[in-house]
């Protein structure tokens, strides 16, 4: 009886040092906080949003161009001839700086607006946009992520926002029954219904994954949890998605992380496309179904980071990156400039030919193809892809590339400089521009010009964020456009000391469970020699 006792108080034990060793842990990290000058996540948050509430006036007026961001928000405009950028992130190698303001480019004028409205969102990362035109013109916003200055503490939102275009005003949408807190998620627009997919949840020591699905219907305000027949696709985020002309979903690629042993984790990135499906008959909007879709026309070499355009039948899809780990402290990545277009409802693969700009006398710069490659470009303008189609591969030129900025590795067989990105052809030496290589840019599609913004690379430790800005005819399909250049010089970089002060942590927290543990080994015996001695009396 008393080894089953022993035992029982062994398994409470346990639960003692893991109570004991968070709450170390959250003192200490509240002592750190209290020593940089930074307070709790979420009163930060509060407060910025409180801030918010006292604008009384809207202030509309032109500015430069935003600054360097990642991980923002390009919609086009659903009535005017503008783009729409909103938040982001930027990070100088010791400080994070978040965003919450609201520019408009005006193509025709290559103007930037900024427009700030009262009682608006807290500054975000990771979130999710859609521009509506209902009641002459909605944004919608949903969740995304805040991380305070030094980087400590995370915060992921779960709230949405409305933006009336006309009344320039944010409206925060109380509706309970949705999605939990998230980033990374993706959310598109489906027959009165946003449809919220994925995301995951991360606050430095632990971390979640999702393929839960949500509709928000936007006739009575309400959510909906949404339970599809069929196999979903596989907890993850940063997939790219869009909505098929037909009311249908298309789903392709995002990331996941597996943890393999304490503090090691194996990254996932997944390469699989879905479907997901309205039932026949159903008027409710709310049953649906998965189907798991094989994609066809070229091979799109694994990455995440992708970032996807909608253009009604096509979704043009930019860049990415791929993580290639030599060991669990040497992660480097492959980044990729290359353009794809996805004819959704076929599921069908092509990549994009720039024909380069034509001279005077009406030459191409590009060498021309042969009458079946420009047959196969005509089926293609057309909507046809076929089975048997091959990739056109472009001559192999140097993979690794030095800008005196830093050295880089190219996902692609073209020449890409950071500075400058010209991909030559080596039958004729005759060069065209392309964006640098870069994942999470902003994409975005506009009276038939594909337009892109910014992003990121990374080098090692470092991360280079962009401010760039490039347009493509989607018609002639002739030239990128330069807007505004690239200039990675100007950007500050501080270098942080942060691994020390990681390896101090981790020593300290080392430390703490091994308190915890000593602490509790001696309340248990503490307990054991109590219930002996009350064994001994009733004998």
């Amino acid at each position: 009886m008393g080894k089953k006792d022993k035992n029982k108080k062994k398994g409470k034990g346990a639960e003692k040092t893991a109570a004991k060793t968070e709450k170390k842990l959250t003192q200490k990290r509240k002592k750190e906080l209290a020593a940089i000058g930074e307070d709790d996540i979420e009163k930060i948050v509060a407060e910025i949003e409180k801030e918010e509430k006292k604008r009384l006036q809207v202030v509309e007026k032109v500015v430069e161009p935003p600054s360097r961001r990642v991980n923002f928000s390009l919609v086009p405009h659903p009535l005017k001839d503008e783009l729409i950028l909103f938040g982001g992130e930027f990070f100088n190698g010791q400080k994070t700086f978040l965003y919450n303001d609201l520019f408009l480019y005006k193509p025709s004028r290559n103007e930037w607006l900024i427009l700030k409205a009262p009682a608006g969102p807290p500054p975000r990362c990771g979130h999710q946009m859609v521009a509506l035109s209902a009641n002459q013109g909605q944004l919608w916003l949903f969740g995304g992520e805040y991380a305070s200055p030094s980087q400590e503490q995370f915060y992921h939102y779960r709230d949405l926002w409305l933006f009336h275009m006309a009344d320039k005003k944010w409206e925060k949408i109380n509706a309970p029954g949705g999605p939990s807190a998230r980033s990374g998620h993706r959310m598109v627009c489906v027959k009165k219904q946003l449809i919220v997919f994925g995301g995951f949840h991360d606050v430095l020591r632990d971390y979640k994954y999702f393929n839960d699905l949500y509709a928000f219907n936007l006739e009575n305000y309400t959510w909906a949890k949404l339970e599809p027949s069929g196999t979903p696709p596989s907890p993850r985020s940063g997939c790219v998605m869009a909505a098929l002309p037909d009311g249908r979903v298309m789903i392709y690629g995002g990331y996941s992380k597996t943890r393999v042993k304490k503090d090691v984790d194996k990254g996932n990135v997944h390469t699989d496309m879905f479907i997901l499906s309205p039932e026949k008959h159903d008027e409710t909007g709310t049953k649906w179904k998965w189907m798991t879709v094989k994609g066809s026309g070229v091979s799109v070499t694994p990455r995440c980071g992708l970032t996807l355009a909608s253009a009604g039948a096509k979704a043009y899809v930019f860049g990415g990156v791929l993580d290639s780990e030599e060991d669990e402290e040497d992660i480097a990545g492959i980044f990729y400039n290359d353009l794809f277009v996805l004819e959704l409802e076929k599921s069908c693969w092509r990549t994009v030919q720039i024909s380069g700009k034509k001279d005077k006398d009406g030459k191409s710069h590009r060498r021309r193809r042969k009458e079946k490659d420009s047959q196969e470009d005509k089926e293609a303008d057309e909507g046809s892809c076929s089975e048997e189609e091959e990739e056109d591969v472009e001559e192999a030129l140097p993979a690794v590339i030095e800008d005196g900025v830093f050295t880089m590795t190219l996902g692609t067989a073209s020449t890409s400089a950071v500075q400058e990105t010209v991909v030559s052809e080596s039958s004729n030496k005759t060069k065209y521009f392309v964006p640098s290589p870069r994942m999470n840019c902003g994409l975005a599609v506009k009276g038939g010009v594909l337009y892109l913004y910014g992003g990121m690379i990374e080098d090692g430790d470092r991360q280079y964020t962009y401010s760039d800005f490039y347009s493509l005819d989607l018609h002639k399909l002739d030239e990128w456009k330069t807007i505004i250049p690239n200039d990675l010089s100007t950007q500050e970089w501080f270098e942080s000391d942060s691994s020390s002060n990681n390896e101090n942590e981790n020593e300290e927290d080392s430390e703490s469970e091994e308190e915890a543990m000593e602490e509790d080994n001696n309340e248990e015996e503490s307990d054991i020699t109590m219930d002996e001695l009350k064994r001994d009396e009733n004998c």
